[in-house]
């Protein structure tokens, strides 16, 4: 069994090959093909299939394609399409793939480069580049799936034939590459990394003024067409020529002048022509200091590392983990926690970047800027179009052995241009939401602490004698705290600022507090924000018609510690299914925790947040604010 990407799509089962005569058939198989071993959600599947505008009926439609393309391709290839939700995956081995080969002879030109073995290395890539037939994709009617996965494709296809190039010069074999270079010149006339290779090529075999006519055809032409000069790279090929700053080789020298022959490669290929992955590449080391590890998380730690770094990962695909939960859970202490004690397991380094869900979330674009640079991609040369640097970003992570953290995520479609290529690299993503469309994620989900938990959170704070001594008023502060760590570090940073306050002193003045979450302040370390968050984002209207911002301003008015459908339902006048609804969308906004025995909870923290919210609408009920000023104001109960 044989599936074929790396020119038209096609199917070989035992030598004959199989047809998908369906034309949207094979835009799904070429979907699921395309990310092997990951699922894929059901919608990207349609925006694939009908080009960004599905219609209302693409989910049945397309389950219809799927059984319908499982018959086509009969029991043995069928059984490697799985359902899973959000949508499906195909499972195969390495070898079942011509783009599963490829990939494989990537990465082990990789290794063998990274310890200088450039003929080995040289060798697999020339076996990667022998598996393509074609152009990509050409016979799959969806021109979205073309412009996205066929061009991440052919980029991938260049960037080989480039690694092969490098490989090729530092063996010296400079004569013999340069037909191939110039058609592929001629092809990619803009493509400075390749118009750099063959001016290091002609000059080295003895035709400098070939070399420096190149440039300068290159240098007008980048002028003329971008409005751009040359990037630094292809810049310091030309300082190199004329200035002869590199050693011969005496097999590709021997009876030349030196002059003509001063750039005839060392050892190593100078910079501008070395392999992304060879030794020198940057090895990027972005993570933040690890914050002090205040509570034992072992188990969720264990579940990350499984994730990140299990052996039985699928060729090809990428070990993604996300840990999600309320806000001050310590998400982002954990993740990093995980990512310091998995570095050795990642050699290639570490990209890290905080999304800043909380604030304006950070465009994938602007990440994707930061990660190239940090890969060693010059400025100049990351291209403006989005789409391409997240071809270019791909093409570079493929066969490596990245870690890429992404903290505070938003949503999915934030990360999806961030994932690395395929390999065995790994992303770990943290995020209040549970991003369930993540396609191949390992979900742990941080819950607060529980009381045992948090008293010894607490005892580390401000140390356990105090606890010990006074154990009815730890308890009190922990309850307040809500089994938050963020909420018990400020808690406890309170009672250090004052050392001539008792733990009962601290219990009361946060159950005496007007405002509980004013007092759960200290320094930049506070709890509303990520409160706000939650609330901000809740919908207008529940798909039932009930505004959950009314039923949890409802709940704040009588500052309920529990409630149900049943009582919202009478508090509001609706139907119990719609109160449910409201309720569980308050839960996913981690403004309720989830039900129990039919009953919802409202923990301290959460009262008081709903308490803030009941007075603040009665404020502006009370002065008609809304009405002076033109304005909406809160929405109504």
């Amino acid at each position: 069994m044989e599936f074929l990407l790396l020119g038209p799509l096609s199917v070989r089962l035992n030598a004959r090959e199989v047809y998908v005569s369906a034309p949207r058939q094979r835009v799904v198989l070429a979907t699921l093909l395309l990310n092997v071993n990951h699922v894929v959600s059901v919608d990207r599947i349609a925006g694939y299939v009908w080009d960004g505008s599905p219609p209302p009926s693409a989910a049945a439609t397309i389950r219809t394609y799927v059984m319908r393309l499982r018959q086509v391709l009969g029991e043995q290839a069928s059984a490697r399409i799985i359902t899973r939700a959000p949508g499906y995956l195909i499972a195969l081995g390495e070898d079942e793939s011509d783009l599963g080969r490829f990939t494989a002879h990537r990465h082990r030109a990789a290794a063998h480069a990274d310890v200088g073995n450039m003929e080995d290395s040289c060798a697999e890539l020339t076996r990667a580049l022998a598996g393509w037939r074609d152009e990509p994709l050409v016979n799959v009617p969806s021109q979205t799936l073309r412009d996205v996965e066929g061009r991440y494709l052919q980029e991938l296809r260049l960037q080989t034939t480039e690694l092969r190039f490098d490989a090729e010069l530092a063996l010296g074999r400079h004569a013999e590459l340069i037909p191939e270079l110039w058609r592929l010149v001629r092809e990619n006339p803009l493509r400075e990394a390749l118009v750099g290779k063959l001016m290091l090529a002609l000059f080295r075999s003895g035709r400098q003024s070939e070399s420096l006519a190149l440039y300068q055809r290159t240098r007008d032409l980048l002028v003329e067409q971008l409005g751009a000069e040359p990037g630094a790279d292809l810049r310091e090929v030309q300082r190199r020529i004329l200035s002869a700053d590199d050693l011969p080789d005496e097999r590709a020298v021997r009876g030349r002048p030196a002059r003509q022959t001063a750039l005839v490669t060392r050892s190593a290929p100078p910079p501008s022509a070395r392999p992304w992955h060879s030794a020198s590449r940057p090895k990027p080391a972005e993570l933040p200091a690890v914050p002090p590890e205040l509570t034992a998380r072992d188990e969720p730690l264990e579940q990350l590392r499984r994730a990140l770094t299990a052996a039985g990962l699928p060729t090809g695909s990428v070990g993604t983990a996300v840990v999600t939960g309320r806000g001050g859970t310590g998400k982002s202490a954990l993740a990093l926690h995980a990512a310091h004690a998995l570095r050795e397991s990642f050699p290639d380094g570490q990209l890290y970047a905080e999304l800043g869900s909380r604030k304006r979330p950070l465009a994938s674009g602007e990440v994707l800027n930061r990660f190239l640079a940090a890969l060693g991609v010059p400025r100049a040369d990351i291209p403006a179009d989005e789409n391409e640097r997240e071809v270019l970003y791909r093409s570079l992570t493929a066969g490596s052995r990245l870690l890429v953290l992404l903290d505070d995520a938003d949503s999915t479609a934030q990360i999806r241009p961030l994932v690395p290529g395929s390999g065995g690299s790994g992303l770990l993503v943290t995020s209040r939401r549970r991003l369930a469309d993540l396609e191949g994620a390992h979900t742990v989900t941080l819950p607060p602490l529980d009381e045992r938990e948090s008293l010894e959170l607490l005892g580390r704070l401000v140390g356990p004698a105090r606890v010990e001594a006074e154990p009815q008023a730890a308890r009190t502060v922990v309850a307040m705290c809500a089994g938050l760590p963020l909420a018990l570090r400020i808690a406890g940073a309170r009672q250090l600022e004052r050392p001539h306050w008792s733990l009962g002193d601290l219990a009361q003045r946060l159950t005496d507090a007007p405002q509980l979450l004013d007092a759960l302040r200290i320094g930049d370390l506070d709890v509303r924000p990520s409160l706000d968050a939650g609330h901000t984002e809740l919908p207008r209207r529940s798909a039932n018609g009930v505004d959950p911002v009314a039923v949890f301003t409802a709940l704040g008015a009588v500052n309920a510690a529990h409630t149900s459908r049943g009582r919202v339902a009478a508090m509001l006048n609706c139907s119990e299914e719609s109160a449910e609804d409201a309720l569980d969308t308050l839960v996913e906004a981690h403004l309720l925790h989830p039900p129990v025995a039919g009953r919802y909870r409202l923990d301290a923290l959460l009262q008081a947040y709903a308490r803030e919210r009941a007075q603040e609408y009665e404020s502006f009920r009370h002065q008609n604010v809304f009405q002076a000023t033109g304005t909406t104001g809160p929405r109504a109960v």
